[in-house]
């Protein structure tokens, strides 16, 4: 089969594009400009062009017919590329639809890591600890890993590990051997216009999963009774065992214990020595410097928890928080309550704009702060060098300091690192 991505170099559809070149697909595609991973994939022999006209994409299927398209859900309808593949008759879908028929095709059993929070650690943890346990594996994860690509295929594999994104309803194209829930809280108001709509995804995902692993306040959260193939933990229980910091972490690693235990049949030392050497994915809680750290969160959950991990690090931490999208803080804004206290002092900046709703006005770091609890910690900033000073001496006082959210702020921190 030849497949064809439109917008290779992203971070959904580059993993994908490397996991079926590793499945043996002739795989080749197109985006506006060169990247780490478009290089990287022009390494391993796919041929990656900047035109997406339409042009390249219509000569490449006159040279050899293009059996499927892929595209990622921020292409819009009207793009050349699908208009060209429409009219020529080539198979279009999203990325998730291909990599189910790649795990069916090649008789693999998926684990699935869904949830609101969480998912990317807990995969990165799964793939992780089958490495470690000497286990082959493939995967997909949505960060960058420290010990491997984002997405591999390995023919020898029983399993593969797939981070499975309920945004825009891509998970329900799954039909998981075990599936993880890591935590449930609603989200997506853009793909689930109600909490209700949102929980009954979830239920249609547990039971298109033979089996699923869970804690007792998701179950709880769902509204449902259990069902045979779900099996539900005490979140109250003692997790001592584990050494992660989190209290987010120590939960999720311990549903990859319960995973692994029942898929490998392996010791349970073993499996937890495996775990608790886990060293992180990129993005959360990723240490960059000394006193320095960068995270991906931008829901209230998702701060409360990160903090909460900061707290067992350090006594005194700092948090710099860029929200994520006007739309998406019209939608969180009523939640914003008590989520940062664990900083002593918060700097919170103007809201990233991505995708956004022409006719909603833009919520100012005011608005969006009015009703913390702790609203005398917090300074508007921007990201300039004031804010880059204030980071500086917060970490030569021996402050913890998380620069946290969605949008620029990781790559400005890197930037300022760099200099």
């Amino acid at each position: 089969m030849r497949i064809y991505f439109s917008g290779i170099g992203g971070v959904g559809l580059g993993p994908l594009a490397e996991i079926a070149n590793d499945a043996g697909y002739t795989v080749l595609g197109s985006d506006t400009s060169s990247s780490l991973m478009t290089t990287q994939l022009q390494d391993r022999g796919v041929t990656v062009s900047l035109d997406q006209t339409g042009s390249f994409l219509e000569q490449s299927h006159l040279e050899q017919p293009i059996d499927w398209l892929v595209y990622t859900s921020a292409l819009p309808p009207d793009h050349p590329e699908l208009l060209v593949a429409q009219r020529l008759g080539i198979k279009t879908s999203k990325r998730d639809q291909l990599l189910a028929e790649i795990i069916k095709s090649k008789n693999q059993k998926l684990i699935a890591v869904a949830g609101t929070h969480g998912k990317t650690t807990t995969s990165g943890m799964l793939v992780w600890s089958f490495k470690q346990l000497g286990i082959p594996i493939s995967y997909s994860v949505g960060s960058t890993l420290g010990f491997g690509p984002s997405g591999q295929y390995d023919n020898s594999s029983q399993y593969f590990v797939y981070e499975c994104d309920e945004f825009d309803r891509n998970f329900l194209h799954f039909f998981p051997e075990l599936s993880l829930i890591t935590s449930l809280d609603y989200d997506h108001a853009d793909t689930y216009p109600s909490p209700d709509e949102y929980r009954h995804a979830f239920i249609r995902f547990i039971e298109q999963s033979s089996q699923a692993l869970m804690w007792d306040r998701d179950l709880r959260y769902l509204k449902t009774d259990p069902a045979a193939n779900i099996e539900a933990f005490d979140h109250l229980m003692n997790l001592d065992h584990i050494t992660l910091p989190g209290t987010h972490n120590r939960q999720n690693a311990y549903l990859v214990q319960r995973a692994l235990s029942r898929l490998t049949g392996e010791d349970d030392t073993k499996i937890q020595q495996a775990i608790n050497s886990f060293p992180g994915t990129s993005r959360r809680m990723e240490k960059l410097a000394d006193n320095l750290y960068s995270d991906y969160g931008h829901h209230p959950a998702e701060i409360a928890a990160t903090l909460q991990l900061a707290r067992e690090l350090s006594d005194s931490v700092v948090l710099v928080y860029q929200p994520h999208q006007n739309i998406r803080q019209h939608e969180i804004k009523s939640q914003y309550k008590d989520q940062f206290e664990g900083a002593e002092k918060t700097y919170w900046l103007p809201t990233y704009l991505s995708r956004e709703d022409p006719s909603l006005p833009i919520l100012t770091p005011a608005e969006l702060t009015a009703d913390l609890t702790n609203r005398e910690s917090i300074e508007f900033a921007d990201l300039n060098d004031e804010l880059w000073q204030n980071i500086q001496a917060a970490r030569d006082s021996g402050k913890l300091v998380i620069a946290m959210g969605a949008g620029s702020i990781d790559s400005w921190l890197r930037d300022q690192l760099s200099d």
